[in-house]
């Protein structure tokens, strides 16, 4: 009855920890890429265990630097806000398999509002 019970669990953990499952861990560390438009700059984010994301953005134009807080989930989906005070959106996409990302920007201050695309 022993062998049975230990053999049923191991077959258990197996399936359990299937490899295809979405993690975190595959995100952590620091990324960093472009972006452009009528603006063009660079932007930095370092990823945590957590999923927390900080880093900064920084206007080739306007030499000012934005601050960049949020989060990033398993799928590596990122919903983050520029400024502080917070007053504008950062969105993206991070990929596992090419560890590439793509996303955009919108900031409400100053007026007008101004919004980009993102590239690593």
């Amino acid at each position: 009855m022993k062998k049975i019970f230990l053999l049923l669990m191991t077959a258990f953990l197996f399936i359990g920890c299937s490899k295809d499952e979405d993690t975190i861990y595959d995100f952590i560390g620091t990324w960093a890429g472009t972006y452009d438009g009528n603006e063009k700059g660079d932007w930095n984010i370092v990823v945590a265990t957590d999923g927390k994301v900080t880093g900064t953005m920084h206007s080739d134009q306007t030499t000012e630097n934005y601050y960049i807080s949020g989060y990033l989930n398993e799928s590596g989906e990122l919903n983050a806000t520029i400024g502080s005070p917070a007053d504008g959106e950062f969105k993206g996409t991070l990929t596992r398999e090419d560890k590439k990302g793509t996303g955009s920007w919108t900031n409400s201050v100053p007026t007008p509002i101004r919004n980009r695309n993102l590239e690593r």
